[in-house]
């Protein structure tokens, strides 16, 4: 059984972690550019609000959100409405980022057991709901570290992330058209203060090796490739880390290269 209180406990200080980063700066600083096109640090905490309401809906009022969803002029542009939508001075921001997720988590926690909440393209327990948010909010975290020059330790709440990369294998495949593979991959990657975080058979023959946070930078798109101490091994593992994606929805555009290679930097998922 999945322990849906120390999720929620996990996500609250991933959420903390971000506020006590956010709450000292400056109206400069939150107009700040970061490393997705178009988005300052305050599109990031818009963004991580705006979701934050539309799960609440997901949990709360599923013709809501279910409407919510319909009634967009472009769904495929969401996301970047979202965070337009919910952009605010810093104090108004702030404050709408923080109620939303305490809302949330009550909310989740109201989540009947085995019950399936609706979301894009698929439907989600609690659980996975909180897994989902801890992922969001660690990404666009490292986007605002980064437009604030700030490196963060990781933490073992990677733990989540690397959980969920994992299990969104295939989805990367077929987010870029591709066939789904059926050989499986083991992950084994070096923890935060030590140990080994495994997924996968042991006898896989496609594997992947490296660091956790640099997979979790991978899956989440905020690294190239091409500048992470991943190993692949075996051609099935070797094509997913150019397509893997722990979120839902379309592929995303990754970012380039430090070294000057790779794909474009876009808007962060």
């Amino acid at each position: 059984m999945v322990d849906l209180t120390a999720l929620r406990t996990d996500l609250t200080d991933e959420s903390e972690q971000l506020d006590a980063l956010v709450a000292p700066l400056s109206p400069a600083d939150w107009a700040r550019p970061t490393p997705a096109a178009g988005w300052t640090v305050a599109h990031q905490v818009a963004h991580l609000a705006w979701t934050d309401h539309v799960a609440l809906l997901a949990a709360t009022d599923h013709d809501g959100f279910l409407a919510s969803v319909t009634s967009a002029a472009e769904p495929s542009g969401l996301v970047e409405d979202g965070a337009q939508e919910f952009l605010a001075p810093p104090a108004e921001l702030l404050a709408r980022w923080r109620a939303g997720r305490a809302a949330l988590s009550e909310a989740l926690a109201a989540v009947p057991p085995g019950e399936k909440l609706p979301w894009y393209g698929n439907r989600m327990s609690a659980a996975s709901m909180v897994t989902a948010r801890i992922m969001e909010t660690w990404a666009h975290g490292e986007d605002v570290a980064d437009a604030l020059g700030v490196t963060r330790a990781p933490t073992a709440r990677l733990r989540h992330v690397v959980h969920l990369g994992f299990r969104t294998l295939g989805h990367g495949f077929a987010a870029h058209g591709r066939a789904v593979p059926t050989a499986p991959v083991r992950v084994e990657l070096a923890a935060p203060g030590g140990g080994t975080w495994a997924h996968g058979p042991v006898d896989a023959a496609d594997r992947v090796a490296g660091p956790a946070l640099d997979f979790c930078l991978l899956v989440t798109q905020r690294r190239h490739r091409a500048d992470l101490a991943l190993v692949a091994t075996g051609p099935v593992a070797d094509e997913w880390l150019d397509v893997a994606q722990a979120f839902a929805g379309p592929p995303g555009v990754g970012r380039e290269s430090l070294g000057g290679r790779g794909r474009r930097a876009g808007a962060a998922a």
